[in-house]
């Protein structure tokens, strides 16, 4: 397995990943409409690829806490029938590691915090974070990089195809 840059050969995979790890069309919805959104970032859109074929897929989309720059990350997908091999974590590494080397601040999402605090997450209002909908707070998650200081707080806001969901 190997883990790479999107390419424009591999958005009916994503989309077939996303679809198939979420069992329902939304998902895979957010990330066409991502794709063309003004806070799409082509660096930040990594896949999962075994055998020529995709097998995950993560993407983080610009955000903003406050008006400060910032990270949205998600979906994050695996096929199914790949689950609980490591693509996952692969993937979280990969687009962590590259969202640091961008001097990306910090990345938020919103998630399981039994699974993504291996990754650095805490729960986002221990780092001065809001969730743009109140009841998200048990599972909204933020994880500062390298370039975070701690001014950084305030409401978060996804890119806006986030709020068609």
């Amino acid at each position: 397995m190997i883990v790479r840059r999107e390419t424009a050969e591999d958005v009916a995979g994503i989309r077939a990943v996303t679809l198939a790890a979420f069992g329902r069309p939304a998902e895979a919805g957010l990330v066409d409409a991502l794709r063309a959104d003004p806070g799409w970032l082509p660096a930040l859109s990594l896949v999962a690829v075994d055998a020529g074929e995709v097998t995950g897929h993560v993407v983080c989309t610009r955000g903003h806490v406050g008006r400060a720059p910032a990270l949205g990350l998600g979906p994050l997908s695996v096929r199914p029938d790949h689950q609980k091999r490591g693509i996952g974590a692969a993937l979280m590494h990969a687009v962590l590691g590259a969202a640091d080397a961008l001097d990306e601040p910090l990345v938020v999402l919103l998630g399981d915090p039994a699974y993504y605090q291996r990754f650095g997450f805490r729960l986002a209002a221990e780092h001065g974070i809001e969730p743009p909908v109140p009841q998200w707070a048990p599972h909204f998650q933020a994880r500062p990089l390298t370039a975070h200081h701690p001014s950084l707080r305030g409401e978060f806001t996804y890119a806006a195809p986030f709020n068609d969901m």
